[in-house]
């Protein structure tokens, strides 16, 4: 069996030439903070849950709920978005977009604006 045929994933070395290793290695170094950036939107969602915030517990919710689920859709994305990339540079085309940066921005502002609102509401009616 041939190198080509023993890395995962083949949908990804099984196309091209290999790149420049330095290219690679940017884009799994990128591909790991984009990991982190999940990891982090999941520990938000993890504090948001646990602490008892004076939030209506519905909304509290929510919020976690929505951090959570975006938190796993960039570790999604992040992963798919490696992959065209690397497939990309073996076939010397466009790289693609990374579509994870979206749904953080949504998820962060979203969540940002409940919590900001919420403390603005409390501030002024206590």
């Amino acid at each position: 069996m041939s190198e080509e045929k023993r890395r995962w994933p083949a949908s990804v070395y099984g196309h091209g030439t290999d790149p420049d290793p330095r290219f690679s290695l940017a884009n799994e170094r990128t591909f790991l903070a984009w990991i982190r950036t999940g990891l982090a939107l999941l520990a938000g969602a993890a504090a948001l849950d646990a602490l008892d915030l004076p939030l209506h517990d519905t909304v509290q919710y929510l919020l976690a709920g929505l951090l959570a689920a975006a938190g796993l859709l960039v570790a999604v994305t992040s992963f798919r978005t490696w992959a065209r990339t690397e497939r990309a540079m073996r076939e010397n085309t466009t790289l693609p977009a990374n579509p994870a940066m979206a749904v953080v921005l949504v998820a962060v502002a979203l969540v940002g604006t409940v919590l900001a609102v919420s403390s603005l509401l409390r501030g002024v009616g206590g």
